[in-house]
């Protein structure tokens, strides 16, 4: 009874392990690869798959999702000869699971190694600068190099990106003080562009302010000649049509002589010539309003200067040689006419 116990036992053992080798769930965005008796039979999809156990095998699962994959850094050399080091990162995806199965041992490590040696080529047609500015020429002919080669490996390279590109140390350095000179270049040039248009509108503006005060003044003097013209105009429409005549001219003329003198700092009077003339106009006036025809055998006495006039500033009369520079400091008094004088006479007329 135990023998055929036990027999039972390991028949049902047998067939749950069958079952289980019969019954493949795949999921989804994979794939697997199924051979009979070591050849390729099919492949299997997402979902259940049913097998024939002990006959066929799953020999392994593909993923069909785009993957990334970061190589490490690779020294190449440019075209100047200087080595520089550079990341990469592939993005790729595996579109026939029997071609990158049975097409190529690892395809990781074929799209590696073929990633370094087009990556070499390329730059070594290139010197430091183009490849340090280049990032896009270089990704361009990475995946048209990558996308070529491993398209017969049922691989597709959508993206090739440098992660990262780094030169010498030296040439970090030179290049760190050639951009900080550009940069001071700059900054310099844009300092004195700054100055040079501040001082363009700071004469600009000067310019103009001189201008306007040019002008302010022009207009100020014409309006100011145009007042004392029509101050004069006015004076002597006034005068005209106060008919005056020459005795009064002479009177006002003799009242502003006092101004002359007026100031601390007047130590001596100059008398204009004109003053004899009107002192004889003056003279004639008030002889003709006394009717004398003159005194002391005929000579006429000169007319006393109006008592508006400072004592200090009275003018002796000498019709022989005219006015004379009276000294107001030692305060002369007023001249006499001389008796034994022959004086000649003044017509009124």
């Amino acid at each position: 009874m135990e023998p055929v116990l036990i027999v039972l036992v390991v028949l049902v053992v047998v067939a749950f392990i069958a079952l289980i080798k019969t019954i493949q769930v795949i999921p989804q965005a994979s794939a697997a690869i199924v051979e009979r008796f070591g050849r390729y039979t099919r492949t299997l999809n997402a979902g259940l798959n049913i097998v024939v156990p002990f006959i066929d095998r799953v020999r392994n699962r593909i993923d069909l999702r785009e993957q990334v994959v970061p190589f490490p850094p690779q020294p190449v050399i440019t075209q100047d000869n200087l080595v520089v080091n550079i990341d990469t990162v592939i993005y790729y995806q595996v579109t026939d699971p029997r071609a990158a199965t049975y097409e190529v041992a690892s395809y990781i490590q074929a799209i590696e190694q073929l990633t370094v040696t087009t990556l070499r080529n390329i730059i070594g047609s290139m010197d430091l600068e183009s490849t340090l500015t280049s990032r896009e020429v270089i990704n361009a002919g990475l995946r048209g190099v990558l996308d070529e080669a491993t398209g017969k490996w049922g691989i597709r390279v959508n993206r090739v990106e440098l992660k990262a590109i780094e030169p010498p140390t030296s040439i970090q350095d030179s290049m760190e003080k050639q951009m900080r000179a550009d940069r001071d270049k700059r900054a310099a040039i844009l300092t004195a562009e700054g100055q040079r248009q501040a001082q363009i509108l700071k004469a600009e503006g000067e310019k103009q302010a001189e201008v306007l005060k040019a002008e302010g003044e022009a207009q100020a003097a014409v309006l100011r000649a145009d007042g004392e013209a029509a101050a004069i105009r006015t004076v002597f429409e006034a005068i005209h049509d106060g008919d005056a005549d020459q005795k009064l001219l002479a009177y006002q003329y003799l009242q502003t002589l006092p101004e002359l003198a007026k100031g601390d700092s007047n130590k001596l009077w100059i008398i204009p010539s004109e003053v004899g003339d009107a002192l004889k106009g003056l003279g004639g006036a008030f002889t003709g309003l006394t009717g004398n025809g003159g005194v002391n055998g005929g000579a006429v006495a000169a007319p006393s200067v109006p008592q508006t006039v400072p004592a200090a500033t009275q003018v002796p009369l000498d019709p022989a040689s005219g006015p004379r520079p009276v000294d107001t400091e030692k305060g002369a008094a007023r001249p006499r006419v001389d008796p034994a004088r022959d004086y000649p006479k003044i017509d009124p007329e």
